[in-house]
């Protein structure tokens, strides 16, 4: 890739800014790489920002190295905590977007009241990895272009995984979901993130919602969850969405911190 020079001081020499491939820019001072940024996009289009830069001024002339290269709209994510990366990214232009609160939901079925809870009439909840892989696969499609079709796939949390072009359904073995006779028609997706279970995603066919699907799909999930030892699991619920936060939050969950997404324009 060319080069792009921009100059900032850290001690007595300057620093290069050189774009090193597609999507990543290495800061050098003194031929000593002294900040990183690389670009994430997404699979519904967005495009995230990343720097890592001990210096203001670094993070600054790398910031500006990517924005000069890159179309408009950009992405990133911050911890709503961390006052000093948030200032650093509004100070180059990025305004808050949308907030993601983080809960730590129990598993304990006594503790989220869905001990009772069953499947309504003529739904058959199907657990984690015993999906179908063709009714699986179009149930995902079906629920990605309603949900493209209403409040749009902008507002799912951020912190998505990519995947191949095409790929939506990465793993088949994480999700379990809700039949209504030979249609699948709910799902929820468990993210194998780390030491916690994640819920990456919960969702209904439109015409399917508001019969409790959603409770009992979270009821087998958790619950077997509960059954192997897992104490609590984490969810991200965009802010403003308010018919998730009650569900999560009427299951006993924690309010574990937050994101925002911020967008340069």
């Amino acid at each position: 890739m060319n080069p792009l020079h921009s100059t900032a001081a850290t001690n007595e020499h300057p620093v290069v800014v050189t774009r090193v491939a597609e999507r990543q820019w290495h800061a050098l001072d003194d031929d000593q790489v002294v900040g990183r940024g690389h670009t994430s996009p997404r699979p519904d289009g967005r495009v995230f920002l990343s720097i890592d830069a001990w210096h203001g001024a670094v993070f600054d002339r790398l910031a500006d190295a990517m924005l000069t290269d890159l179309p408009r709209p950009l992405h990133t994510v911050v911890d709503e905590a961390d006052l000093d990366q948030r200032s650093g990214w509004e100070r180059i232009g990025f305004t808050v977007r949308r907030r993601e609160r983080e809960y730590l939901v129990p598993t304990d079925p006594e503790l989220t009241g869905l001990h009772a809870v069953r499947p309504p009439s003529g739904v058959t909840v199907v657990p984690l990895g015993e999906a179908e892989d063709g009714p699986l696969r179009a149930l995902d499609r079906a629920v990605r272009t309603e949900v493209g079709a209403t409040v749009g796939w902008e507002t799912m949390p951020a912190e998505v995984v990519p995947l191949p072009r095409g790929v939506t359904v990465l793993d088949p073995s994480r999700y379990a979901v809700a039949a209504r006779g030979d249609r699948y028609v709910g799902l929820v997706r468990l993210a194998p993130v780390p030491r916690q279970p994640r819920i990456g995603l919960i969702a209904v066919r439109a015409d399917q919602q508001r019969h409790g699907i959603a409770r009992a799909l979270l009821a087998e999930v958790l619950g077997s969850l509960h059954r192997s030892g897992v104490a609590a699991a984490s969810a991200e619920v965009d802010a403003s969405n308010k018919a998730a936060t009650a569900l999560f939050e009427g299951l006993g969950s924690r309010l574990a911190g937050g994101n925002l997404e911020l967008v340069c324009r």
